[in-house]
């Protein structure tokens, strides 16, 4: 019963990580897969790493949230381009997902992202032409900075699960 339990893990977390690295939702699927697990198979997978699993989700949705955000402000962009940051995320990405499968949703993420930020802070905010630009491109930076610790997490997802199936195996 371990191989299986095990082979099942590392299927769930390869494709956990493929999915969060195109921006789809890898840890989410991994948490449900933990807690499958943890109904099915409680040696090997306990509700505590169920937990932990949602916990680091849950941070990495966090993460991705307010990431692009940041970037504007950090650029000092305004509440405006903030907010055009986060709406220009989602749109790219689902754009960039019928213009270009699988990749698009990453490019179109990050280009919505500073093209949400540019447009917001020069037509709601009116600033300068520079200034936008510098926003802009913070909320680029941002999303893709975000994508990065996402994939991370993702990492420290599996490795939770997998340890912890080796772990309670042996």
């Amino acid at each position: 019963m371990f191989w299986l339990v095990l082979s099942i893990i590392l299927i769930v977390v390869t494709v956990g990580i493929s999915l969060t690295a195109i921006t789809l939702p890898g840890i989410w699927m991994m948490a449900l897969c933990s807690a499958i697990l943890a109904l099915w198979v409680p040696e090997y997978v306990g509700w505590w790493t169920v937990i932990t699993i949602i916990l680091i989700a849950a941070t990495s949705e966090l993460v991705d949230f307010i990431a692009s955000a940041l970037g504007v402000k950090r650029m000092g962009g305004s509440r405006s381009g903030a907010v055009g940051s986060v709406i220009g995320t989602l749109v790219g990405a689902i754009a960039g997902s019928f213009v270009l499968p699988i990749i698009g949703s990453i490019i179109g993420g990050v280009l919505g992202a500073g093209a949400g930020a540019f447009i917001a802070e020069r037509g709601v905010a009116k600033r300068t032409f520079k200034d936008s630009v510098r926003s802009g491109s913070g909320a680029a930076v941002g999303r893709l900075i975000s994508m990065v610790i996402k994939l991370m997490l993702a990492g420290a997802a599996a490795a939770v699960l997998v340890v912890m199936v080796i772990v309670n195996g042996f």
